[in-house]
């Protein structure tokens, strides 16, 4: 991927800030903007913001009348992604809100919100929940797409105590059977290892 200033500015910015190096790779933020930029999407929902780093990419392929909201629990984590994202001039499209993911995911839901994409990237162990809550801020056609779902292969080791191992398997077995959408998960290789992403696009909205 070539040098990006903004990009490269929130890498920076949040290193130096000390957040966790959990973002996404640059390759898989640029996969994250064209499958939103393919879909369509106008409303788009992140949980997990981190740095803002699949922030701004996710972001960048919305519309000029487009929204993202980003769901953060670490007020730090919020305040550097907001800086980043007011560097990449994304402020206008983007809204940060601060809490506990199944506060402010039900608040969304209270809202009655739907969104047209979702991004799961927070922590693995409640991966069930955020799925079951993507669900219910769904429309038909909505695609969700969940992010560390192979973790170098712990997936399939079934006596794994790892509760992030746990939560993915949990997370994998929910949407392998949920009649609600279709799915599958795609493998990547590159700088922060072997891992992958799932894709499920909702095709029933009933009982939703």
């Amino acid at each position: 991927m070539p040098s990006d200033p903004a990009l490269d500015g929130a890498l920076k910015l949040s290193d130096e800030a000390g957040l966790p190096p959990h973002n996404v790779s640059p390759n898989q933020g640029k996969l994250l903007l064209l499958l939103a930029q393919i879909h369509g999407a106008k409303t788009i929902l992140e949980i997990g913001t981190l740095g803002g780093y699949s922030t701004i990419w996710l972001a960048r392929s919305l519309p000029v009348d487009g929204h993202l909201i980003t769901l953060e629990a670490n007020p730090k984590h919020a305040e550097v992604a907001d800086t980043n994202i007011s560097h990449a001039g994304l402020s206008d499209r983007v809204e940060i809100r601060v809490g506990l993911a199944v506060e402010t995911l039900q608040q969304l839901a209270t809202e009655r919100r739907t969104f047209d994409l979702i991004f799961i990237d927070a922590d693995k162990p409640s991966n069930p929940d955020y799925f079951t809550w993507a669900l219910k801020l769904s429309r038909h056609g909505t695609l969700i797409i969940a992010d560390n779902v192979v973790r170098n292969g712990a997936v399939i080791d079934a006596a794994s105590e790892d509760p992030s191992v746990q939560g993915v398997r949990r997370f994998n077995e929910l949407l392998a059977n949920e009649p609600r959408v279709s799915a599958t998960a795609i493998q990547t290789v590159g700088s922060k290892g072997y891992d992958g992403f799932a894709l499920a696009l909702v095709t029933s909205i009933s009982a939703l």
